[in-house]
């Protein structure tokens, strides 16, 4: 696919940039890498901008608003292997949107919302959908997410876990968070420190379910959050620079 050489070359050097600091947070946690996978996400960014992350390598794009990332995946409809992460909200009424046309939907946040994607898939013949559930660990009322006030607290929280558990299209495969945007890293680990206990108490609640991904972290804070266990990082201005509003 052609890419710019210095569009390619810097989009390249910046990933680089960003895996080396993955692999060395991962050392630091006794982890390999390999177990870390890296969403670059590209809300605002042209499907050009795709373009030259998938010529230097990238499958994995996340997306934060629904018709924005269709638009973007009918310009790219040639190219057959992106697989599409939807992050940010969405909206119930733009839940049949959604069936179908990610990996991974890393922004359930409400029984409801899943519930209707659930019907959703089954009006559309979809098997299922496979997602994450957003808990608002940090208690920021700006954060959508399923509330959780501390470990002694999540009895109302685990009958919502297994409400969605029951419904037949969706498919849970761990938990999703945002911690709060702070000049210090540090103060984001207590926040993700409290999203993988709260996976761990789930596997021993729910066992028969998959929770090995913990979506978190950005480009302020991801190597904090790999050292505390993320599975996937979600990456933009420390690959592409800052975006447009």
């Amino acid at each position: 696919m052609w890419c710019d050489p210095m569009e390619c070359s810097a989009l390249q050097a910046n990933l680089d940039r960003v895996r080396e600091r993955i692999a060395s947070a991962a050392q630091r946690a006794g982890r390999s890498a390999a177990e870390v996978r890296l969403v670059v996400i590209t809300k605002t960014h042209p499907p050009e901008t795709i373009r030259a992350l998938y010529a230097c390598g990238v499958r994995e794009i996340g997306e934060n608003r629904v018709h924005e990332a269709l638009d973007k995946q009918q310009a790219l409809a040639d190219v057959a292997d992106v697989c599409w992460h939807m992050v940010g909200h969405v909206q119930r009424r733009k839940a049949r949107h959604v069936v179908g046309r990610f990996a991974l939907v890393h922004s359930v946040d409400s029984v409801r919302l899943a519930r209707e994607l659930d019907k959703r898939a089954h009006m559309a013949g979809v098997d299922h959908v496979d997602v994450l559930l957003e808990v608002n660990v940090s208690g920021e009322a700006t954060k959508y997410g399923f509330p959780v006030i501390s470990p002694d607290h999540v009895g109302p929280f685990l009958d919502e876990v297994r409400a969605i558990l029951e419904l037949p299209h969706i498919r849970v495969h761990g938990l999703m968070t945002l911690a709060p945007l702070v000049a210090d890293p540090e103060e984001a680990r207590p926040h993700f420190v409290a999203l993988r206990r709260l996976r761990d108490q789930l596997v021993r609640e729910f066992p028969e379910a998959n929770w090995r991904e913990l979506s978190m972290g950005m480009s302020n804070d991801f190597e904090v959050a790999v050292e505390e266990g993320a599975t996937l990082v979600r990456i933009g201005t420390a690959i592409l620079g800052p975006r447009s509003l």
